[in-house]
């Protein structure tokens, strides 16, 4: 397994630890040739890629009207052409062998739209868009597409987001709890492993969508 990060290497390292047979890849997903590079890493390594996980998310908490340009395309760029440039590079590979998953880690936001997440809201729509169009275009390779929308988790960008954003986000679930990474990362290898299930959004709290 191959446990990619942009930064924070430490903390790859540490994740990487707890699994065998894994290696750590730094990548800059944003930009192309980083993404295949990285793919055709793991394809060195093991000949083969056999599922891809596409979680790598930013975003800034800022209404509309005071969301930048700047703010709107680094956003954009990570959540969405970072996956974008990935699921071309891992896709190809996974034709070739005439099997794989791809999961793309997408939001509620994505769906239902958040105040103050505009461009984090779009950025997610676009990916929810993506996963659906390329779950038709991969499915005669036997390549499984799908999105999970993991709830909120007071993770570092969940704990960053104001107590204002906390709140209706618990106000809107009918289980007042947030959601743990553990259980999404349980569901996320299920789906992993599981065939005949392609082009669907799973939501991985209590709020309906």
């Amino acid at each position: 397994m191959a446990v990619h990060c942009k930064g924070r290497r430490e903390e790859a390292e540490r994740v990487s630890s707890q699994i065998e047979e894994s290696c750590v890849l730094m990548a800059d997903v944003r930009i192309q040739a980083d993404a295949e590079a990285m793919v055709g890493e793991v394809l060195k390594r093991w000949r083969r890629l056999d599922v891809l996980v596409n979680n790598a998310g930013i975003t800034r908490e800022r209404l509309l009207l005071k969301t930048t340009e700047l703010d709107f395309d680094d956003i954009l760029n990570t959540n969405l052409k970072g996956p974008f440039h990935l699921m071309r590079a891992a896709g190809h590979a996974m034709m070739v062998q005439k099997s794989g998953h791809i999961i793309n880690i997408s939001s509620y936001a994505g769906i239902k739209g958040t105040a103050g997440l505009s461009a984090y809201s779009a950025s997610k729509a676009g990916l929810i868009g993506l996963t659906k169009t390329a779950a038709r275009e991969l499915i005669g390779y036997n390549i499984m597409v799908n999105a999970v929308l993991p709830g909120y988790m007071l993770t570092d960008m969940g704990a960053d987001s104001s107590e204002m954003a906390r709140e209706m986000a618990r106000a809107e679930g009918l289980v007042p709890d947030f959601s743990l990474p553990d259980r999404a990362a349980e569901f996320i290898c299920s789906l992993a492993e599981s065939s005949g299930i392609s082009g669907q959004v799973f939501n991985l709290d209590s709020r309906i969508i």
